[in-house]
């Protein structure tokens, strides 16, 4: 299955869409968006949206657990709002639930964003 990744700023954060499953095939994928963004802007307040993530696997865990390692590095903080059922469950399971903040839904300062790309 394909990923679709879009960002968006709004507020002082940037808002990361994803679309998709984030496996072993796709998320070299991602972590090259995390790569591009946080090389070409100055992101440090990240929310993913990830209301259309059908599925996420210890491999896409790993790359959220990078970008957040890399953002609080600059001094920033990466959170995840809207997980579907099945990744609320991974989040839960691994503990990650923990690590991350993780919204029920998307933050409401956050929902009128603009799409950059």
């Amino acid at each position: 299955m394909e990923l679709k990744v879009s960002t968006r700023s709004h507020a002082g954060h940037t808002v990361m869409a994803i679309i998709g499953e984030i496996d072993l095939y796709t998320a070299p994928g991602l972590q090259a968006e995390f790569t591009r963004l946080l090389q070409e802007s100055p992101a440090t307040h990240v929310v993913i949206d990830m209301s259309g993530v059908e599925f996420c696997d210890s491999t896409g865990m790993n790359v959220l657990l990078s970008a957040l390692k890399r953002l609080r590095e600059r001094g920033g903080t990466l959170e995840l709002a809207a997980p579907r059922p099945a990744v609320r469950k991974i989040l839960q399971v691994t503990g990650l639930d923990s690590v991350f903040t993780v919204y029920e839904a998307m933050p409401e300062k956050l929902l009128s964003a603009k799409r950059q790309a």
